[in-house]
This record gives C-alpha cells, structure tokens and sequence, in this order.
C-alpha cells in the first residue's frame, strides 16, 4: 500500500443525507442488497463492453461474476465483482461526494416523509442506492481498481461525516464493498446477513434475473463411501465448501409472459430503473421477420426527480444478442418518453456500434417507431380501463407526454386521443377531447382554450367570463408546453384550437336559429360601437405604447376591460417564458376591450363626451389598463405609477362634495 493516504469530510449535503438514512427508521433494509448487485452487474456490462471496443484493453472476461462473502464470525458481508472497477478519482467524485444534482431536494423530502415506505421510494428516486449500505453496516469500505489502471483504491467510512481513501498496490481488477454489519436486531428490520438462507433468499426475490452468475460459499455434505464408513461413525458428517451459483441468470426478456410473475417484472424494474416504486404499466414486444428484437418496457408510477434537468439520463438499455451495449439509448425512444424504462435486445445490430451509427441505423428507426406506438397505444388503453392508473400516470407525466405534441406530427393524433385536459366543464378533473366535442354547443366548430400559469388564475380572467356565461367549455391549460402546441396549427378530429384571449370573439351566432333575431343583435352593436366611437379612438391614442386598439368586447359580462392579443400573436405567458429563457423580446401591444354595459366604461364615456378637454380622465384610462393587466394575472410595467394614480383616484372621490 502506498502511502497517498487522505481523510476526507464529505459535503455538507451528504452529511446531512447520510444522517438522515442512518438514523431514520425503514422496513425494508434488506433492499441494500439488491443495490449493491445492481451496481456491479452495471460494472460487468462495463467490462464486456470496453473489451469489446477497445483492443488494446488487458483484461479476462471469461469468467465475469458477482460474489457474496459473509464471515458469520467476524460479522461482515462483501459484495464483489471482476467488472470495470473505479479509479480514485471515480471514487472520490461518485461515492465520496454526491455528484448528482437534487441532493437538496431529496434531504428535504426525506426529512418531511413520516412512512417508510415513502423514504424508501426516495431513495430510489434520487439515485443513491450505495448509501442504503449504512442502514445496515457500521462500517463499509470498498476496495477497486479500474480496468487497465496498475494501482488500485480503498475507500473506508463509517457515515459519521468523514471518509478515508488511499491507494492499494495488489488490488484485483474490480471492485468489492464490504460491510462491518450492525447487530441484529429484528425488531428494528436488521436480519442477520451472514446467513446464507437470508442471502439466498434476497438474491432469489431482488437479483434473480441478474444475467451475470451470482456466486457464494456454502458448506455441503461430502457423500461417505463404504470404505471409511466404520472410522465415522459417531462422528459428525463430514462437509466441504463448494462455491454456488444463486440465480438463474435468464434473461426476463426472453421468457413469455406466462413464465414470469408479476413480482418479478416489479423487481426486474426496480433492477434496471434503480426505482423503489412498482410499474403502472409493464410492455411486452416480440419482433420477427426482416430483422428479430425483443423488448421489455415499463411505466413507471413515480417521476424521476431529474425529468426535466439538462443531465438527465434516458431509461432504455440497448443489448445485443444478449450482450449490453449500452445503458441509456435515447435513439430508442423520442425524447418526450424518457421516462420509460426497459430494455431493447436485437438480433442484428453490430457488437461495436456507436451513438452516432444508431442514428443512421434503419433497424433502430423501425424499432423506435413500433415502440413509439406501442406506448402511446397501452397508455390510450390504460386511459379507458383502468381510470386511477392513468390519472396517476397523467398528474405525473402528463407535460412531458405532451411536448410530443410539438416534436412528434407523425403520432400526434394518437397523443391527443390519449391525452386529458382540465376544462370549465371538469370540475377538478380532466376530461378528453372526444367528451369535449360531445359536449359542443349547436353552431361551435373550434375547440376554446385559455392559457395560464393555474386553473384559479385562468378561471378568474375576465376573457372567460361570456363563455361561462353562455355555458361554452374551454379547455384550462396551465403547463408551459401547452403554449407552444395549441400554437403549432394542431387539429382534433377536424377541429381547431382557438384562444379566448386572442382576435376577436363573438358567441351571439352559438344556437342563435333565428336570422332575425341575429340581424337585430347586429344592428345594436353597430349602434353601441357608433356611441363609443369617440371614447375608443381617445383611448387607443392615449394609451399607444400599450394597446394597438380600444375596441368593445363581447366576451366580458362582468369585468370593465381586458386585454386581447392578435389571433398569431404571442400570449403573456408565453412571452414570459421566453425571456426567462434570457431571450429579448420586443413589447407586444394588444387590444383593450372594453364592456359597454360596466358602469365604469358607462360612466367614462358618458364624462368624455361631456367635456372638449379630456385631461382629467388620462388617469382613469391609465387605471383601466392597470387594471386588464392585474386581472389576467400580468405585471405591470410600473407599479409605483399605478398606485398613485389609484391613490389619487381615492383620495378625489373621499372630498366633499359642494
């Protein structure tokens, strides 16, 4: 052993996570275990993988394994495995430190949760299966060396905030943990882990279909012969060690459905996803003919904490002829159904292929395609039979399934079929677009929808106030990617998307079966636009670096004003999101709509046409405006200046009158 040794604190973060773990009650310690397979069969697929890409690379793989060592006595348990190993620099960065982003998050959560159940998914969630260790171990230490590399590490903690490392000379290709076991204690879930049935056990129920040999000790007994028969007896039967392979190694993927249970998809995913929850939706798929693959897809029932982080990591794992090629395949599937997990096993595709030959491979694109399809359609399934799945599924993936309303044209119809919005209509549930069509008034063509940053805000806004009035459902759209597909030209069964808050609107046409009755409500406005013709051109004038136009409204009943943009133009939220993006946008200008019948618009043009000299009311028109935009939920442009104008405004309206 050299002598660069080092004491190291971890992060402050992984301080506090590890005594959160350490000191929380779980009921399922056992599942340390599994995370410690897990992590060296990756190193294995690792292994196989470089050797096959790199020809240089010194390394056997002949005999590629997993090992369990339980010294009852000394009250230890090692994990090992003859896979890719780590360097020190690997080590330090992925098991000294927590790398992974949402550390913060995840303390968090651990500290609210009361169920264990539910710090158990948490764990899972955030990736930091190697931590489960110390809920069972007082101490742990991890020897490796990386593959190719001449020095090995050691690494040795006790979670009390520090970690040693150091480097080892004689250190074998790989890596193995071993644990310094807390005593037994039962009644805190803490089993005794020394104890080969217990072992055999847990990798029979978590590792099972680990396609690497899972090895451990065990003593059988040695058969006597006739010969020696008389110098036994009496005395106890003799036994040897023999080394024993615990799982049975086939691949999940390549069984049928009816050779596997339930619980072992479960764990098969738990495996692959390194999750905690259970699947909503397990997906089967068999291919032959011009080229033969099969695969194994899950949905899950709890979103990954990085789904929408830059860093993230996509969910399929690519083999070939049961060979792994690599873990996190994003050509398989399109980018807004990384959250499935699974694995993909061709029949054909080269053992050395890259990410750059996958993208021009056509065996990938027809694979991607089928599966593409295959998800939408159990998900559309899952939607009509199983209501309380899909809501589960929608409350957690609704927005990312929807961003393939705007990337992908080819499934976009079977995306919307299977996809649910709230709506006026809904209550707080959401409805589909076939039940909104079924519930069209007589003479609708379009599908009414509004955006906003929350049901309440949009339910508040003066734009919805005629449709609510006239009993007209629109869709309540609250998600940011909701503005980019509304605006992408989609259709739903012949039916456009259109905005309550943009052009002009005029629902007196709805159920409206008599032309007379239609020519005389025409007439009326044509007489109202007349009388506030002067009003209107006043206030478009006044207000010019804010509005393009001051026009009468037919879809305020309640409000006095709001503000409407052009048919294509950019919505509020929209423009909000784009510039904190750090994108610069110019000033929109957008139409304040007036409501005739309000006793405010009543009175403001009653007061301008009774003077030449309309100075007084520039505050009042301000104030209008001001208004609009506090009441879709916008910022104003100067709050300051609002204020004392209402300040102003109150103050006036408080003198005594002479």
């Amino acid at each position: 052993m050299s002598g660069q040794t080092e004491v190291r604190e971890f992060q402050a973060e992984t301080r506090q996570l590890l005594d959160l773990m350490v000191h929380s009650v779980y009921s399922n310690k056992d599942s340390f275990l599994r995370e410690l397979i897990s992590n060296a069969s990756d190193a294995l697929d690792k292994i196989r993988l470089e050797s096959l890409q790199d020809k240089d690379l010194t390394v056997d793989t002949t005999d590629l394994h997993i090992e369990l060592d339980a010294d009852t006595e000394a009250r230890t348990l090692t994990v090992r495995d003859n896979g890719i190993g780590m360097s020190r620099d690997d080590v330090i960065g992925l098991i000294g430190t927590l790398a992974r982003s949402g550390t913060a998050e995840l303390r968090r959560k651990l500290a609210e949760v009361k169920d264990s159940a539910a710090s158990e998914e948490l764990i899972g969630q955030f990736g930091i299966g190697f931590y489960s260790t110390f809920m069972v171990a007082d101490r742990v230490t991890l020897v490796t060396r990386r593959a190719g590399e001449p020095t090995g590490t050691r690494w040795e903690s006790t979670g009390d905030g520090t970690y040693t490392i150091d480097d080892v000379d004689d250190a074998p290709q790989g890596t193995s943990v071993t644990l310094a076991l807390k005593p037994v204690d039962t009644d805190d879930h803490l089993y005794d882990y020394t104890d080969p049935t217990k072992l055999r056990q847990l990798v029979k129920r978590y590792s099972d279909f680990i396609a690497w040999p899972i090895r451990m000790d065990v003593e059988k007994p040695v058969a006597s012969s006739g010969e020696d028969s008389d110098d036994t007896d009496g005395d106890e039967p003799r036994t040897e060690i023999v080394s024993e392979v615990i799982n049975s190694r086939k691949a999940l993927w390549a069984k049928s459905s009816d050779e596997v249970t339930t619980e072992e998809y479960h764990e098969f995913y738990r495996h692959i996803g390194h999750a905690w929850d259970e699947p909503l939706e397990t997906i089967t798929v068999k291919a032959e003919g011009t080229f033969e693959y099969q695969a194994l897809l899950f949905i899950p029932s709890q979103a990954p904490f990085d789904l929408f982080m830059r860093e993230r990591t996509s969910g399929v794992q690519l083999y070939v002829k049961r060979v792994f090629i690599m873990d996190d395949c994003e050509e398989l599937l399109p980018e807004y159904l990384r959250f499935v997990k699974g694995v993909v096993d061709a029949a054909d595709l080269s053992l050395n292929v890259s990410r750059e030959i996958l993208q021009q491979d056509r065996q990938i694109r027809a694979i991607r395609r089928r599966l593409t399809k295959r998800i939408i359609s159990s998900v559309s399934d899952m939607r009509g039979a199983r209501a309380d799945d899909y809501a589960t599924f929608w409350e957690n993936f609704g927005r990312v399934w929807k961003e393939g309303l705007v990337n992908d044209l080819d499934n976009r119809d079977a995306l919307l079929k299977a996809s649910s919005f709230a709506s006026t209509e809904s209550d707080d549930g959401l409805t589909t677009l076939a039940d909104y069509i079924g519930r069209m008034r007589s003479g609708q063509d379009t599908i009414y929808y509004m955006t906003g940053e929350s049901r309440q805000q949009i339910e508040n806004s003066p734009h919805i106030e005629a449709f609510r009035a006239k009993g007209i459902e629109v869709l309540l759209l609250t998600d940011p990617v909701d503005e980019m597909w509304v605006s992408s030209g989609v259709e739903f069964d012949g039916r456009s998307f259109t905005s309550i808050a943009k052009g002009a609107v005029d629902l007196d046409d709805l159920d409206s079966e008599d032309s007379d009755e239609g020519d005389e409500a025409k007439a009326d406005k044509e007489k109202r636009a007349e009388e506030f013709s002067g009003l209107l051109g006043w206030l478009a004038e006044t207000l010019t670096d804010d509005v393009n136009e001051a026009r009468l409204s037919s879809r305020l009943t309640e409000s006095a004003a709001c503000l409407v943009g052009d048919t294509f133009s950019m919505s509020p939220q929209l423009e909000k999101l784009y510039r904190a993006s750090g994108q610069e946008l110019p000033k929109t200008k957008r139409a304040l709509e007036l409501n005739a019948d309000h006793p405010l618009v009543a009175g403001l043009n009653a007061a301008y046409g009774a003077s030449d000299d309309h100075t007084a009311l520039v505050p009042t028109a301000k104030l209008l405006y001001g208004m609009a935009v506090i009441a879709e939920g916008g910022e104003l442009g100067d709050p300051a200046e609002f204020a004392r104008l209402l300040a102003g405004t109150l103050t006036e309206s408080l003198s005594p009158q002479d």
